[in-house]
């Protein structure tokens, strides 16, 4: 049916261009970093897995990239999966003679250390969504549009920061079009290593949505993302209040609201349901539980894999 291929091989293959590696692993490209430091700080609280060891990884990424010296990488976490001893390892790859870009990968290791596999783990079944589909109507209570029904459930999983997020609001608003009858919600899931305004620009969006209700908070992320380059040390702040503005609330009310325990609670508990569903890069849609990455796919592609999965569904 399919051809074998020997899983290092693959990887080694497969990573060869950062085109490959985005749509092949699912890995996203993540910064434009300076050329004498491209990787962020690691966070030990990624390492909850007990093997591999990260002298294991280097050990296998220096043996299929070890040939090319333009290319440099950094382990970034090693954890533990839902398939009990498989691990899930991420690591961010930059490459010199393309201005030290870092792009994310993620593979998986069995539990004997044997193989690797360049998939996500997923539910098995004749319903492998059924599970994601019952926990996003229980618990993704982010701002919402649409139908109030939850038949048709769209959530996105989107960090404010995040250029390819920016570059997936045609998308979005094309879904809006072709799916009338849908639910549409947005959780926020920033992500902090990579982002270090997306955690603040996410309560601020959070706060708008409980002072001035659902539709304003999309006027407030459509603004943020308008002017996205605004995120910076020297213009986050007045970039987030302008578009607080536009959005028609309070910036001083609002600043207070994102500051405060209540709003770090609420937004802990969105990035909290996104990692309990494996959301591991973002734009990243779920439609009634299936979880599909948006970046890199033509959106006829994308409506058609929906419109499969309603059918599958009964629903029209």
């Amino acid at each position: 049916m399919g051809e074998k291929i020997n899983v290092i091989m693959r990887i080694q293959t497969l990573l060869s261009a950062a085109g490959a590696l985005a749509l092949v692993l699912g890995s996203s490209a993540v910064a434009q970093a300076p050329a004498a430091n491209p990787f962020p700080p690691v966070n030990q609280k990624y390492f909850d897995a007990a093997s591999p060891t990260t002298a294991d990884v280097d050990a296998f990424l220096k043996a299929i990239w070890g040939y090319d010296t333009n290319r440099s990488w950094q382990v970034m976490a090693i954890q533990k999966t839902p398939a009990p001893g498989v691990s899930k390892i991420t690591i961010f790859v930059a490459d010199k003679s393309q201005g030290n870009k870092v792009d994310s990968v993620r593979f998986f290791v069995t539990p004997d250390g044997k193989y690797a596999i360049a998939d996500t783990v997923f539910r098995f079944g004749a319903h492998p969504f059924e599970d994601n589909a019952k926990v996003l109507e229980a618990e993704a209570n982010g701002p919402a549009e649409g139908a109030a029904s939850k038949k048709i459930l769209f959530v996105e999983f989107a960090d404010l920061q995040c250029p390819h997020c920016k570059e997936a609001v045609p998308t979005m608003e094309q879904l809006r079009k072709d799916f009338p009858d849908a639910r549409f919600v947005y959780q926020n899931y920033p992500l902090t290593e990579i982002h270090p305004f997306a955690y603040k620009a996410a309560a601020t969006g959070n706060c708008v949505a409980q002072a001035k209700g659902d539709a304003a908070f999309f006027t407030y992320i459509k603004d943020v993302f308008e002017h996205q380059e605004g995120l910076t040390d020297a213009m986050a702040e007045s970039t987030l209040t302008n578009a607080v503005k536009a959005a028609g609330a309070d910036p001083v009310a609002v600043a207070a609201c994102a500051a405060s325990p209540a709003a770090k609670t609420t937004l802990d508990g969105q990035i909290k349901l996104a990692e309990k569903l494996g959301v591991d890069q973002t734009p990243m849609l779920a439609v009634n539980g299936h979880l599909m990455p948006l970046g890199g796919v033509p959106y006829e592609t994308l409506k058609q894999v929906i419109d499969w999965d309603l059918k599958q569904e009964g629903v029209k």
